[in-house]
């Protein structure tokens, strides 16, 4: 009723624009009216940084597509147009390609927070469910806007990654031809892609963010003690371990956006490639599929899965397998069986478990970027092997392990 008295004694445009549109209701109601835990730290910074650079890639891809053109005889030339003429075209193409790697950083570490503090966990299967299938929607977006510069890496990776659709038993040699839209990479895909990765896979990624972010909003953020603030409320009906995410976490989250664009602008204006990870050398070449670049890669964000894949000597099963690691993130709500969520209380297997998990990842990810040697062909199967132990033993080490007595109340630390 106060809130409505409130709304009702405002004049002008803004009462004028409420009674036609709820802004003050839904500011009331899912910013001032949000409550979370009053302990959040820097991890749940990632969240919010990966909204922003959605936004940036959504208005640097706009003003891109004003100059490209998706044809096999004008992408690279429009891409070199856009690098040389158009004004500040440079900048745009970078804040792009920078975005698109930095996107996949803040998912990553978004993806580690919600594993260090047990975010799966019941009520939020549903919650880290959408956030798995924005990571795949994610990777499409990426792998179909790295093809569309049509430079020398750009054709050979399409040609690397579609044909792997060619191991599906039966229907592959005819799954692989329809993506392509032709009998190779030509034109054709390059106009698939390019409506795909412009129209349909950010429609697709706005959708299951909406519902990423409503999901959160019904179950309520985590916390780093993986307690549910909602079970003990004041005599206001709040939470007594929450604040208003307005003003507290907004303001927070425009200090963590602000060391966010340093870095962030420091890799756009001094190392664009940044080394050849975010921009690789051969893609300043156009396609050519009589010249096939010496090593082919992809972009350093796939290259985990890629090290798994040619871990295998079939490449059916190096496909299958590349599918299950990332198939298997979805059942991991189910897979943990600790009676604690956070990992500040579980005991050190999990722990361990969970390092040797990263350091799996991040050898994987350095062995895709190199040439398939042996020595580094049986380090990725290694690394595959501790990649997959992380999960399919976590059922029996969670429970198994001595874990501490989660805290009655939220603790914060200033």
């Amino acid at each position: 009723m106060a809130a409505s008295s409130d709304h009702a004694g405002k004049t002008g445009f803004r009462a004028w624009l409420n009674k036609r549109l709820p802004v003050d209701e839904f500011i009331d109601s899912q910013l001032i009216g949000y409550f979370a835990p009053k302990n959040f730290n820097i991890w749940y910074f990632f969240g919010a940084l990966a909204l922003l650079v959605f936004v940036i890639q959504i208005l640097t891809g706009i003003f891109l597509t004003m100059h490209y053109k998706p044809s096999e005889t004008a992408a690279f030339d429009s891409v070199e147009y856009i690098m040389r003429e158009v004004e500040w075209g440079w900048l745009i193409r970078y804040m792009h390609s920078t975005g698109a790697s930095f996107f996949f950083i803040v998912v990553y570490l978004h993806m580690f927070r919600a594993m260090i503090y047990g975010s799966y966990r019941a009520p939020r299967e549903l919650l880290w469910i959408l956030g798995m299938l924005l990571y795949l929607a994610l990777m499409a977006e990426a792998f179909m806007g790295y093809v569309l510069p049509w430079g020398n890496m750009s054709y050979w990776g399409a040609q690397v990654i579609v044909n792997l659709f060619g191991t599906i038993p039966v229907i592959g040699p005819g799954v692989v031809e329809w993506i392509r839209g032709d009998y190779g990479i030509a034109d054709s895909t390059l106009n698939r892609f390019f409506a795909l990765h412009v129209i349909a896979l950010p429609f697709a990624i706005a959708f299951l963010v909406l519902m990423h972010l409503v999901a959160l909003r019904q179950t309520g953020s985590n916390n780093p003690d993986g307690i549910e603030i909602k079970e003990k409320m004041g005599s206001n009906g709040k939470p007594i371990d929450g604040i208003p995410f307005h003003p507290y976490y907004t303001v927070k989250d425009v200090v963590g956006v602000g060391v966010f664009l340093i870095f962030f602008c420091g890799v756009i204006f001094f190392a664009p490639t940044f080394g050849g990870l975010f921009l690789e050398k051969p893609n300043f070449e156009p396609a050519n599929e009589l010249s096939t670049p010496e090593h082919i890669a992809p972009v350093w964000y796939f290259t985990a899965f890629y090290a798994m894949l040619r871990a295998v000597p079939d490449q059916q099963l190096g496909a299958l397998l590349m599918l299950l690691a990332i198939v298997v993130l979805f059942f991991l709500p189910w897979l943990d069986r600790s009676p604690v969520k956070s990992i500040r209380y579980k005991g050190w297997l999990s722990k361990i478990a969970l390092a040797l998990f990263v350091v799996s990842f991040v050898v994987l990810s350095y062995l895709g970027l190199k040439p398939a040697s042996d020595l580094y062909v049986i380090l990725a199967r290694v690394f595959t092997a501790v990649y997959f132990a992380y999960f399919l033993l976590m059922p029996w080490y969670t429970r198994i392990e001595k874990c501490k007595s989660a805290p009655e109340r939220v603790t914060y630390h200033a």
